[in-house]
């Protein structure tokens, strides 16, 4: 029985992969844990996939999907934890920032302290300010949005109970919020441990400062799919009725000013000469569109069951 499965996704970091699997397997030796490594390379333009395919030869433990293309992190890690089997499972990055020596602890807090999720904490950063900043402000404004107390979304080393990753799906960017996914899917026991986070040692990173711009727009993506996916129509419905009821009353009012100035003899304008006439067309225009939306949302949901897909080149020591 495979007790840890270690998922690495992989983008052009041939230097470090060979450093990283070694220190793997001393930690898995030293504390007797039965284990595997899948790299999931994604699209990289280096001689990543050849060393992953040379450390499968070398390790029997160490197992790899190459990509076609480039689909991103959340991807990578969606294929791994779909392919799986331990009894608990572990991400961490490639570049080494990311220490091995954490995978005992981590696993402890899943096995016997009961944690659904335990997400790392780099508490002592190795990164420039221009990162380290910009990333408590991200990390912040999340913990008010999702209601889960973490310090740190974005750190990549986080460990799982296998049926956690097999209930929840990631897309897109999404990987910084699978603590969030996985609340909303019913795993609300989340622990956090501290870290050791280490400077990169090969190679510059992959990611800059539009990562945050994008986060905060997936932060608001996921907390709308995920409240609201599996009934839209109590979105659109919502403010569809607000603004019918708007249109509506404001119609109604219009109408009972022009009656009761004939009526009385006063002087009252066109309704249609009046800007809030106007304002109540579109009221009750936009509230008929949003409830179309809602009923042609429900009805793609009842159809819709399939899954993105992501075209594999290759698969080592993988069993289908």
């Amino acid at each position: 029985m495979i007790q840890v499965s270690i998922v690495i996704p992989v983008f052009n970091e041939e230097e470090s992969l060979p450093e990283l699997s070694h220190w793997i397997n001393k930690v898995m030796v030293r504390h007797n844990l039965n284990y595997e490594v899948i790299f999931v390379n994604d699209g990289s333009t280096d001689d990543s996939w050849e060393v992953i395919s040379s450390l499968a030869r070398e390790n029997g433990h160490v197992k790899g999907i190459c990509f076609s293309r480039n689909y991103g992190k959340s991807a990578a890690l969606d294929i791994g934890f779909g392919k799986a089997k331990g009894e608990v499972v572990i991400t961490m990055d490639a570049d080494l920032q990311d220490s091995p020596e954490e995978v005992p602890g981590l696993y402890k807090m899943i096995k016997e302290e009961g944690y659904d999720i335990v997400s790392g904490w780099k508490k002592t950063r190795h990164d420039p300010i221009s990162k380290t900043v910009p990333s408590r402000f991200f990390n912040g404004v999340t913990r008010v949005i999702s209601g889960i107390n973490l310090h740190d979304f974005n750190c990549g080393l986080k460990a799982y109970k296998n049926k956690v990753v097999k209930q929840i799906y990631i897309y897109g960017e999404m990987h910084r919020y699978i603590p969030l996914i996985a609340k909303w899917n019913g795993f609300t026991k989340i622990g956090e441990k501290v870290v050791d986070h280490r400077a990169r040692k090969y190679g510059e990173t992959k990611f800059g400062l539009e990562r945050f711009v994008h986060g905060f727009l997936d932060l608001i993506s996921v907390s709308f799919v995920n409240r609201y996916k599996k009934k839209p129509m109590h979105f659109f419905g919502t403010l569809g009725t607000l603004s019918f009821l708007t249109g509506f009353l404001i119609t109604v009012w219009l109408a009972f000013e022009k009656f009761y100035g004939l009526r009385n003899g006063l002087f009252v304008r066109e309704i249609t000469d009046q800007p809030l006439f106007y304002l109540a067309l579109v009221a009750l225009i936009v509230g008929v569109q949003l409830f179309l939306t809602g009923f042609l949302a429900e009805m793609l949901i009842s159809n819709t069951t399939k899954r993105n897909d992501y075209n594999i080149d290759q698969e080592i020591n993988l069993e289908n």
